[in-house]
């Protein structure tokens, strides 16, 4: 406890020695890869370049995608930032942000919540990589301005723009070990009033097997034979669409939506020798939205969105099975299914509206509110006992950026929430930033979090076959969870360098988390029906606290730029053990104390609009801990990535007065060949089968310029007239 105390203690220091560093005149090269003209709208909901943003933002870059060519989110996030874990499973991502999981961290893509699944695995499938423009990372409660599931923090996933006037066609296609293959497609045009662009993705791997060893805890005889994958073969594939009108210039209009269908092939081989293969898992997701935007004047707006979303998840059989669960809602034993007949697990379903103005009032104030209202409906015959589930809330907020002093900025936001059952609460938020000179800016953050019981967590029942059956009960005993955050940091810049550091104290109360109780406890005609190894249900903890400190460094020089990431992080929390009648502490599932990143990138550019990249990244962490199951092993993976682009115009003999760009892109992944062998059933530190190769080509045609998008200097403009 002395030497975590001690750890802080020195990484907190850090963040004053920022104030003591000598001041200079600021010099950023125009392709820092942290590069502070940045605009970002995430903290506040406003836009901001990102050195004058009050709340402390973490942003990747377009120039970092680039030159890392991810082949998902997930691998973009765990290599180019220290802060997030994942543990992938045939459910979803495992995500966790700063000692707090999925259902803590809002994912949004161009402001709005994406929907995967309400009991908080977000899908990250539904993003396409090759259409991400930049990733906006604000970490700590931001439910004053986004309501629930913001406690850890938001990833905002900002899409290109596509403004090309005229026609714009765009492929890449990418290949790799274990038949992993990455299809884009793009199709735009803008004409005159109206834009569209319409995306397709796909995704596949063949899966792979790390160990063919069972958990001796959890079988009857040893198993050295499993045909059990660590990744399971998969396939999905995503079409979206998204049209807007501009009929008058301070206008627009749009329309959006996306389908998408995924299927995971899913063999059971935990009996020695023998591989059963009883239903696959099926999933048909879909979303439409239509909204508008009304420019008051250059900086005030007006905003209308509705939302419409659908996760959908099947057992899709593939021999005949007997089963059981509620239909029609009543319990049935063993009913039979056969091959090609389906049986729905789960329909959520969420329908979002909301409105927005921003508006800029004297003495420098800008004002942003809203309202929002929100209904979730889950379907799931098979594991709810009512058959259908639903939630409403309506939340109302105000917020407030004005300059107290001249070198002190601060926002100062309010949400009134009402949940249909659990009544009213509110939220404050209030984060400020002190600008000393040029180079250096300090923030500090104070902010609540609310966030209710979702419908799976009150209502869901489910049993999982792993070596052994493990049952997982819903409780309609919940209570709402609630936070306090607090973080302070600093930010230094001086000619191409910068450095960042924040301490930041989350405690959450009345924490939602599945708990191992006795099989006595749990409904006997469970018991009877499953015997299972293991009951677990969700359960309110007792001061459940994550605290820890933040560190990121970046440089560029000339063609060249480094960075590193280091994340120290502890949890506790207090868990009442119903078996032996006493409070116990606990970590929370999935806890690393140590995680950290680093990468160098030298850029080179050619004549004739050529460019050579090479980029060498590593990430690190230390043991994960879990309170069943095993903890995963600490682990190191290096990846090297290299790229060549060039424009074809240049090389033609004849005049083409359109850009015809393209990339060809290799590199090796887990350089050193590092496998997780634990066995299987227990937690992996990570789940990457050893050493793979991948390449990917780009070919990408457009037609005529860019259209003008005046903000960035208009933005820049102000900024220079607010420092003069």
């Amino acid at each position: 406890m002395k030497y975590k105390t001690l750890v802080l203690a020195l990484l907190v220091g850090g963040v004053s020695v920022l104030g003591c560093l000598p001041v200079r005149s600021q010099s950023v090269m125009t392709d820092s890869i942290h590069h502070l003209d940045e605009v970002v709208v995430t903290g506040t909901g406003t836009e901001h370049l990102l050195k004058n943003d009050p709340v402390q933002t973490e942003v990747i870059s377009g120039k970092m995608l680039r030159n890392f060519s991810g082949k998902s989110l997930q691998d973009m996030l765990s290599m180019l930032t220290a802060s997030f874990d994942f543990n992938e499973d045939d459910m979803g991502s495992q995500m966790q942000m700063n000692g707090l999981g999925n259902n803590y961290i809002l994912i949004l893509i161009n402001g709005k919540r994406i929907h995967g699944d309400v009991g908080g695995e977000n899908d990250l499938s539904l993003i396409d990589p090759n259409n991400i423009e930049k990733i906006e990372i604000v970490k700590g409660a931001s439910s004053a301005l986004y309501g629930s599931d913001a406690i850890a923090g938001v990833v905002n996933i900002i899409t290109k723009k596509h403004d090309q006037e005229g026609l714009l066609l765009e492929n890449t296609t990418r290949v790799g070990s274990y038949g992993d293959v990455r299809q884009h497609n793009g199709f735009g045009f803008n004409v005159g009033k109206v834009s569209s662009y319409t995306n397709f993705q796909l995704q596949h791997t063949d899966g792979w097997q790390n160990t063919a060893s069972e958990d001796p805890h959890q079988t009857e005889f040893p198993i050295t034979d499993s045909h059990n994958k660590t990744v399971n073969r998969r396939t999905n594939w995503q079409v979206a669409e998204r049209l807007s009108w501009t009929p008058v210039r301070p206008l627009e209009i749009y329309a959006e939506g996306s389908y998408q269908w995924k299927k995971i092939y899913r063999p059971l081989g935990s009996h020695p020798g023998v591989d059963i293969h009883w239903y696959d898992l099926k999933y048909h997701n879909a979303s439409a939205a239509l909204g508008g935007k009304w420019k008051l004047n250059r900086q005030d707006f007006l905003t209308m969105d509705i939302t419409w979303n659908k996760h959908a998840y099947y057992y899709d059989f593939t021999q005949e099975y007997l089963t059981d669960g509620y239909i029609d809602g009543h319990f049935t034993n063993f009913y039979p299914y056969y091959p090609g007949d389906q049986q729905l697990q789960s329909d959520q379903q969420r329908l979002m509206a909301e409105a927005k103005g921003v508006f800029t009032l004297p003495y420098e104030n800008h004002l942003s509110a809203g309202l929002e209202y929100r209904y979730d409906y889950l379907k799931a015959p098979m594991r709810v006992e009512k058959g259908t589930a639903s939630d409403n809330h309506e939340a109302v907020y105000v917020q407030d950026e004005f300059t107290l002093l001249k070198p002190l900025n601060i926002t100062a936001g309010l949400r009134l929430n009402h949940n249909e059952q659990f009544g009213f609460r509110l939220t404050p938020k209030i984060s400020g930033m002190l600008t000393l000179g040029q180079a250096v800016r300090l923030r500090a953050t104070w902010s609540q979090g609310f966030k209710t019981p979702t419908p799976k967590e009150l209502h869901y029942r489910y049993i999982r076959q792993m070596s052994g059956t493990y049952l997982y009960l819903g409780n309609e005993n919940l209570k709402p969870q609630t936070s306090n955050y607090f973080s302070v940091g600093g930010e230094y810049t001086w000619n191409g360098l910068s450095i960042t550091a924040t301490a930041y104290y989350n405690k959450v109360k009345d924490m939602i988390t599945l708990v191992t109780i006795p099989n006595k406890d749990a409904p006997a005609e469970y018991i009877l029906q499953y015997d299972p190894v293991k009951t677990r249900q969700y359960q309110n903890v007792e001061d459940a606290k994550t605290y820890g400190v933040d560190l990121t460094a970046h440089y560029t020089w000339r063609e060249l730029s480094v960075g590193l990431g280091y994340s120290y992080l502890d949890t506790e929390a207090n868990q009442y053990d119903t078996e032996h009648d006493v409070m116990r502490q606990v970590i929370i599932d999935g806890m690393a104390h140590h995680k950290g990143n680093v990468f160098a990138t030298w850029n080179h550019p050619l004549e004739k609009m050529r460019n050579l990249g090479i980029g060498l990244y590593g990430r690190f962490s230390s043991k994960r801990y879990y309170q069943i199951n095993g903890d995963g092993k600490g682990y190191q993976l290096w990846r090297l990535n290299t790229s060549y682009e060039f424009n074809a115009r240049k090389f033609l003999i004849f005049s083409f007065p359109h850009s015809l760009n393209f990339k060809i892109e290799a590199g090796v992944d887990n350089i050193f060949n590092y496998v997780d062998k634990a066995y299987h059933g227990l937690h992996l530190g990570t789940t990457s089968p050893g050493t793979t190769l991948y390449a990917s080509f780009t070919i990408r045609f457009a037609q005529g310029k860019k259209t003008n998008n005046k903000f960035k200097s208009n933005l820049n403009q102000r900024n220079n007239e607010d420092e003069d």
